[in-house]
Protein backbone atom coordinates (compact mmCIF):
# COMPACT_ATOMS: atom_id res chain seq x y z
CA UNK A 1 0.00 0.00 0.00
CA UNK A 2 1.30 3.61 -0.88
CA UNK A 3 1.60 6.44 1.35
CA UNK A 4 -0.51 9.59 0.90
CA UNK A 5 1.06 12.87 -0.14
CA UNK A 6 0.32 16.60 0.82
CA UNK A 7 2.54 18.27 -1.97
CA UNK A 8 2.66 22.50 -1.02
CA UNK A 9 3.32 23.99 -4.19
CA UNK A 10 4.77 27.99 -4.75
CA UNK A 11 7.71 30.34 -4.17
CA UNK A 12 7.27 31.84 -0.53
CA UNK A 13 9.29 35.06 -2.06
CA UNK A 14 6.44 35.87 -4.13
CA UNK A 15 3.56 36.69 -1.58
CA UNK A 16 0.38 35.20 -2.10
CA UNK A 17 2.40 32.62 -4.63
CA UNK A 18 3.77 30.92 -1.94
CA UNK A 19 0.18 29.61 -0.56
CA UNK A 20 0.58 25.98 -0.70
CA UNK A 21 3.35 25.89 0.65
CA UNK A 22 2.20 27.94 3.98
CA UNK A 23 -0.62 25.51 3.52
CA UNK A 24 2.07 22.56 4.14
CA UNK A 25 3.65 24.00 6.88
CA UNK A 26 0.72 24.72 8.66
CA UNK A 27 -0.40 20.91 8.68
CA UNK A 28 3.25 19.66 9.60
CA UNK A 29 3.17 22.21 12.73
CA UNK A 30 -0.78 20.86 13.58
CA UNK A 31 -0.96 16.92 12.25
CA UNK A 32 0.76 14.03 12.00
CA UNK A 33 -1.25 11.63 9.91
CA UNK A 34 0.24 7.88 10.02
CA UNK A 35 0.59 6.97 6.11
CA UNK A 36 1.04 10.22 4.89
CA UNK A 37 4.16 12.80 4.14
CA UNK A 38 3.44 16.44 4.16
CA UNK A 39 6.05 18.21 1.89
CA UNK A 40 7.59 21.64 0.66
CA UNK A 41 7.45 21.01 -3.22
CA UNK A 42 8.83 24.54 -4.21
CA UNK A 43 8.00 26.44 -7.34
CA UNK A 44 7.06 22.44 -8.99
CA UNK A 45 9.42 21.20 -11.76
CA UNK A 46 9.76 17.67 -12.98
CA UNK A 47 12.43 16.99 -10.20
CA UNK A 48 9.24 16.35 -8.10
CA UNK A 49 8.16 13.45 -10.58
CA UNK A 50 9.60 10.81 -8.19
CA UNK A 51 6.87 11.65 -6.11
CA UNK A 52 3.74 10.94 -8.26
CA UNK A 53 5.72 7.12 -8.63
CA UNK A 54 5.86 7.01 -4.42
CA UNK A 55 2.52 8.37 -3.32
CA UNK A 56 -0.83 7.64 -3.90
CA UNK A 57 -3.04 9.69 -3.66
CA UNK A 58 -0.63 13.06 -4.78
CA UNK A 59 -2.65 16.02 -3.07
CA UNK A 60 -1.42 19.04 -4.40
CA UNK A 61 -1.57 22.26 -3.10
CA UNK A 62 -1.00 25.55 -5.17
CA UNK A 63 -2.22 29.04 -5.70
CA UNK A 64 -4.30 30.08 -9.03
CA UNK A 65 -4.78 33.39 -10.23
CA UNK A 66 -8.25 32.42 -11.43
CA UNK A 67 -10.50 35.61 -11.49
CA UNK A 68 -12.08 34.28 -8.44
CA UNK A 69 -12.48 35.85 -5.15
CA UNK A 70 -9.01 35.84 -2.93
CA UNK A 71 -8.81 33.16 -0.76
CA UNK A 72 -11.44 31.52 -2.41
CA UNK A 73 -10.37 27.78 -2.13
CA UNK A 74 -11.41 25.07 -4.90
CA UNK A 75 -11.22 21.32 -5.25
CA UNK A 76 -10.07 19.64 -8.97
CA UNK A 77 -9.23 16.43 -9.76
CA UNK A 78 -7.13 17.13 -13.04
CA UNK A 79 -6.28 14.25 -15.28
CA UNK A 80 -4.57 16.48 -18.28
CA UNK A 81 -2.56 19.12 -17.90
CA UNK A 82 -5.46 21.23 -19.64
CA UNK A 83 -7.37 20.65 -16.71
CA UNK A 84 -5.49 22.77 -14.63
CA UNK A 85 -6.97 26.48 -13.59
CA UNK A 86 -5.95 29.26 -16.86
CA UNK A 87 -3.42 30.78 -14.58
CA UNK A 88 -2.01 28.60 -12.24
CA UNK A 89 0.79 31.10 -9.98
CA UNK A 90 4.37 31.80 -12.37
CA UNK A 91 5.29 28.11 -11.50
CA UNK A 92 2.12 26.94 -14.38
CA UNK A 93 4.72 25.20 -17.11
CA UNK A 94 6.55 23.13 -14.46
CA UNK A 95 3.67 21.54 -12.98
CA UNK A 96 1.63 21.30 -16.55
CA UNK A 97 5.07 19.53 -17.39
CA UNK A 98 4.94 17.17 -14.46
CA UNK A 99 1.43 16.46 -14.79
CA UNK A 100 1.99 15.47 -18.63
CA UNK A 101 4.64 13.28 -17.52
CA UNK A 102 2.71 11.50 -15.20
CA UNK A 103 0.15 10.45 -17.47
CA UNK A 104 2.94 8.74 -19.11
CA UNK A 105 3.47 6.53 -16.52
CA UNK A 106 2.08 3.01 -16.40
CA UNK A 107 0.42 3.21 -13.28
CA UNK A 108 -0.66 6.97 -12.21
CA UNK A 109 -2.02 7.71 -8.85
CA UNK A 110 -4.95 9.51 -7.77
CA UNK A 111 -4.14 13.68 -8.49
CA UNK A 112 -6.15 16.19 -6.47
CA UNK A 113 -5.66 19.73 -6.87
CA UNK A 114 -6.84 22.45 -4.04
CA UNK A 115 -6.02 26.03 -5.55
CA UNK A 116 -6.31 28.91 -3.23
CA UNK A 117 -7.00 32.29 -5.35
CA UNK A 118 -5.14 34.76 -5.91
CA UNK A 119 -5.40 38.49 -6.64
CA UNK A 120 -2.36 38.93 -9.10
CA UNK A 121 1.59 37.07 -8.70
CA UNK A 122 4.93 38.49 -9.39
CA UNK A 123 4.52 40.68 -6.53
CA UNK A 124 8.18 40.20 -4.38
CA UNK A 125 6.84 39.94 -0.63
CA UNK A 126 7.57 37.58 2.07
CA UNK A 127 3.47 38.50 3.16
CA UNK A 128 0.32 37.00 2.31
CA UNK A 129 -2.57 39.11 1.62
CA UNK A 130 -5.11 39.24 4.22
CA UNK A 131 -7.49 37.60 2.09
CA UNK A 132 -5.32 34.73 1.44
CA UNK A 133 -3.86 34.63 4.67
CA UNK A 134 -6.80 33.71 6.43
CA UNK A 135 -7.62 30.72 3.88
CA UNK A 136 -4.63 29.03 5.57
CA UNK A 137 -6.70 27.21 8.36
CA UNK A 138 -9.78 26.54 5.94
CA UNK A 139 -8.05 25.06 3.14
CA UNK A 140 -6.17 22.83 5.57
CA UNK A 141 -9.27 21.84 7.09
CA UNK A 142 -10.57 21.03 3.40
CA UNK A 143 -7.81 19.15 2.91
CA UNK A 144 -8.02 17.06 5.73
CA UNK A 145 -12.07 16.88 5.48
CA UNK A 146 -12.15 14.96 2.24
CA UNK A 147 -9.40 12.65 2.43
CA UNK A 148 -8.39 12.15 6.09
CA UNK A 149 -12.05 12.74 8.19
CA UNK A 150 -10.40 10.58 11.16
CA UNK A 151 -8.00 13.41 11.99
CA UNK A 152 -10.52 16.53 11.36
CA UNK A 153 -11.00 16.35 14.75
CA UNK A 154 -7.86 16.90 16.18
CA UNK A 155 -6.82 20.03 13.99
CA UNK A 156 -6.78 23.01 16.32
Amino acid sequence: MKKKLILGIGNLLMGDEGIGIHIAKHLQKHVDIPDVDIVDGGTGGLHLLEYFMKYDPVIIVDAAADGKNPGSITMLKPKYSSDYPPTLASHDIGLKDLLEAVALLEKKPEIVLFTISIAEFGQVTLELSSEVRSSIQPAAEKVLKNYFDQVIKKFP
